[in-house]
């Protein structure tokens, strides 16, 4: 063979090396955040005290009585209008007594995941009520089958760390066939932790029924969960939900994690101002977590503080903002302080198309959010619309966004070999070039992040290739997946069993 020949053939075995799954991940979940500090330690410490403030001069209104009986065993006081006040070393017990990290199971062990410390997972989370078409580009009704089609596209997408149901299958009107149906599509189409929510208290013991036939008999479900719960037990400004707080008690007594989550919403249910926001938030949060503490110190919660922004001319969502980015990652900034597992929301996309808005807001706010060393981020993939809207294509291109984001975390490994003083010296007086040396290709695989989807060719070629955007690239790889994918991740004799006993509408 020509020495020509050589180099070609040389060249197509390293694009093919290229395309081929890489050797060593350059850039896998779990990267370190906490880089990015929007807030001095000053400015936290003075949020930190406005929200004990709140919670010891004003408290907390609406107590359920059970609530109340367990908070004031645990220290509460009485105060005016029937509220209830937390005193500081009553917020201080739960903080000190709370888990700083704990496992999020899979039901596959090698998919599960720490949360707390500096590590960063992006996931999912949302309610949305419409999906966008994956055939006609449009918006319409989500439905049961989309919540399985989603939970099968992204049980292949390596950057989705946990799967919370993303939408509503708004074809189910009945709340208990909705709640359990929602949770079976979750455990049938992935083997990742899931997550979900529950209407009704009630709806939890019959929901564990079935975890418990998936985990391999009664009280299985309870020894290594694969299942939280998110719920919002606190109503902005400052007062609890008492069909929230029963589901609370409900997931505790059948030992499911939480999230509990408070999206307060700025100019609206919490003040305009960022920093007082910031206060009224994390006040309500940290109620959150001393109702916890106070029904079952140590059990594991998700501090999750999710600082939500309207528009304030047209009292719009506003999920894709500036504010939204720094707020979340503020928010991040000051759980990590607490030293408590964090739980923030980004990539949040106003934009209802796969366009150039939906790009810049997705990127700006989970990247924030990331750097800030956010713990779970959730709505981090595929919810478009001010989170109405969830899309197929979304997620596959919310995949590799993550992807990028994780290397930016990963950050430059700086040593002796990498600094590579002789490899410079080597190609400066020999070949004048890096491209053919040996340190050049263990960087190719170990440091680089090749995207599948991301175009980077010259325009000519990609003229002569269709002229492809990333919309159509993105709904073509969905739709290879949701022809091809079929996980079974339930045995005939589980499914058998869950059918007996439950109305499984799908």
């Amino acid at each position: 063979m020509s020495s020509e020949g050589s180099k070609r053939s040389g060249r197509k075995a390293r694009h093919a090396q290229r395309a081929a799954k890489p050797v060593v991940d350059p850039c896998p979940p779990g990267q370190k955040g906490g880089a990015y500090k929007p807030l001095s330690q000053r400015e936290i410490e003075q949020i930190y005290d406005t929200a004990l403030r709140l919670l010891e001069r004003l408290g907390m209104g609406n107590v359920p009585d059970r609530l109340a009986a367990d908070l004031k065993a645990a220290g509460a006081q009485a105060g005016q209008q029937d509220r209830l006040l937390f005193p500081r070393e009553m917020v201080q017990r739960a903080i000190d007594t709370a888990p700083k990290s704990f496992v999020l199971h899979g039901r596959d062990e090698n998919r599960s995941i720490e949360v707390g410390g500096d590590r960063v997972y992006f996931g999912t989370g949302g309610a949305a009520v419409q999906t966008l078409d994956i055939d006609s580009g449009l918006y319409r009704p989500s439905t049961l089958a989309d919540l399985h089609d989603f939970t099968r596209l992204q049980d292949t997408l390596a950057n989705v760390s946990w799967f919370t149901r993303c939408c509503v299958a708004t074809d189910v009107p009945d709340v208990f066939d909705l709640d359990f149906n929602t949770a079976y599509a979750l455990v049938r189409n992935t083997t990742k932790p899931v997550a979900t929510s529950f209407t009704l208290a009630e709806h939890v013991g019959p929901i564990v029924e079935m975890l418990d036939i998936v985990a391999g008999g009664p009280g299985e479900f309870a020894k290594r969960p694969f299942l939280k719960a998110h719920i919002s037990p606190v109503i902005s400004p400052l007062r609890y939900g008492e069909d929230a707080v029963d589901v609370v008690y409900e997931c505790v007594a059948h030992n499911i994690p939480m999230s509990c989550i408070t999206a307060a919403q700025a100019g609206a249910t919490a003040p305009a101002t960022l920093a007082g926001f910031l206060a009224q938030s994390l006040a309500e949060t940290l109620a959150s977590l001393v109702m916890v503490y106070a029904i079952r110190p140590g059990f594991p919660m998700v501090f999750s503080n999710w600082p939500f922004i309207v528009d304030l001319r047209t009292g719009s969502f506003a999920g894709g903002s500036g504010e939204t980015a720094v707020l979340n990652a503020a928010s991040a900034q000051i759980t990590n302080w607490l030293g408590l597992p964090s739980g923030v929301a980004a990539s949040m996309t106003d934009a209802k198309a796969i366009d150039a808005q939906y790009g810049l807001e997705k990127g700006m706010t989970s990247l924030a959010a990331a750097l800030a060393g956010g713990n779970l981020i959730y709505e981090s993939s595929g919810m478009t619309a001010s989170l109405l809207g969830a899309s197929f294509e979304g997620f596959v291109l919310d995949n590799e966004m993550h992807s990028h984001t994780y290397r930016a975390l990963r950050g430059i490994e700086v040593s002796e070999e990498n600094l590579g003083f002789d490899a410079i010296c080597h190609s400066v007086l020999g070949d004048g070039h890096f491209l053919g040396s040996a340190q050049t290709y263990a960087a190719m695989e170990r440091d680089y992040f090749y995207p599948e989807l991301a175009d980077r060719q010259e325009p000519h070629t990609w003229q002569n290739d269709g002229a492809k955007d990333a919309w159509s690239s993105a709904r073509h790889h969905a739709k290879e997946v949701l022809a091809s994918h079929h996980p079974e991740n339930l045995s005939a004799e589980q499914d058998a069993e869950i059918r007996k006993r439950f109305r499984i509408l799908i």
